[in-house]
């Protein structure tokens, strides 16, 4: 079998992971991307020849072609950096297919013995560690989502009896007003109100925060469709969405961050805008995940909003939970942008 690598040394390549569930690719990892496919995230979007052709088991066959020249940069000039070449290194886990390795440069030629044992040695050290990576996370999830129901229990036993002790009061009051005892029934329906109040903090604080309900078995970029749709729908206030690298999977407290700052955002365009309409885009990379939201209504001074509105301040905090920044761009009569960045650490 012969190979080409490129004769120019150059540190440029990436990485394609198939989806255990889908079996769609998705970058799970680059380094030193020419300009072009950085500054265009969506031309490293969808299949290609070579990953179709370790789709169909015929990489080997297929890759003194494949790696003549990379389609994606294809009929590129500008901000290639001279790339126009890569070898293509099929990875494999116990003879389960993960995804492909591309190694780019500027040109080819022909792979000896010796450099071809080397690349599919790095290949298959690259798919165990995907494989155990993959292990890692199931099983942490698996983890997490023990935990969550064990704390669901509790938050509910604890919710359980201060809404008892809650009735009690209420029942106490109750008859008090009956035989005439107004000053005592006004202090037992103090105690009722301000028990009433601590359990419902204990829920706000604990529930929101531990519950992924919200996606209800989705991932992110199918709960934003149906979150765009439901505005549309509900609220009459017309949300286009695109997303670009969707198939990347995300761990699930950024899933969870991304979707509650979404429906926060949209919360606020709807009742405080009075936008005709509103976009939402999702950008997946290996090295973050990115949320724009924008909206042509009737715009703010942010430097003046921040301070008062609390959405603003709790979208700013998630972001900060996750990692990750926010950024508002807005002026009156200029509607408003919503920028979510989240960086990302090699989930795979």
């Amino acid at each position: 079998m012969f190979c080409y690598l490129p004769t120019t040394i150059r540190a440029t390549g990436w990485v394609w992971l198939l989806r255990e569930q889908t079996n769609e690719s998705y970058l799970a990892a680059a380094l030193n991307l020419p300009p072009v496919l950085t500054s265009h995230p969506q031309r490293m979007e969808g299949s290609c020849y070579c990953l179709n052709s370790y789709r169909d088991g015929d990489l080997e066959g297929a890759a003194n072609v494949n790696v003549i020249e990379c389609s994606r940069l294809h009929g590129l000039v500008n901000g290639t950096e001279g790339l126009r070449y890569h070898a293509s290194i099929p990875l494999y886990a116990h003879g389960k297919k993960l995804g492909v390795l591309n190694v780019a440069s500027t040109d080819w030629r022909q792979l000896d013995p010796d450099d071809l044992r080397l690349l599919y040695t790095v290949g298959d050290l690259m798919g165990i560690a995907v494989e155990r990576a993959r292990l890692f996370a199931r099983s942490a999830q698996v983890g997490a989502v023990e935990e969550r129901n064990r704390l669901a229990r509790e938050i509910h036993d604890t919710l359980a009896q201060g809404l008892a002790g809650v009735a009690l009061y209420l029942e106490s009051a109750e008859a008090l007003l009956d035989a005439g005892n107004i000053p005592r029934t006004q202090r037992i329906l103090q105690q009722a109100l301000k028990l009433t109040r601590a359990n419902l903090e204990e829920a706000r604080r604990s529930v929101l925060d531990l519950r992924a309900a919200p996606l209800e078995g989705r991932n992110l970029v199918e709960a934003l469709q149906l979150l765009a749709h439901t505005y549309q729908q509900r609220w009459q206030l017309p949300v286009s969405f695109a997303a670009i690298g969707g198939g990347h999977p995300l761990p699930v407290r950024v899933e969870v961050g991304l979707y509650r700052m979404a429906q926060e955002a949209l919360t606020n365009v709807l009742r405080h805008a009075r936008a005709q309409q509103a976009q939402m885009a999702l950008t997946i990379t290996p090295g973050q995940a990115q949320l724009v939201i924008t909206d042509d209504g009737c715009g703010f001074d942010p430097t003046q909003a921040a301070a008062g509105r609390f959405g603003l301040q709790g979208l700013n905090e998630r972001a900060r939970l996750l990692g990750g920044e926010m950024c508002i761009e807005s002026a009156p009569g200029q509607g408003a942008r919503l920028q979510v960045t989240v960086p990302l650490q090699g989930d795979l």
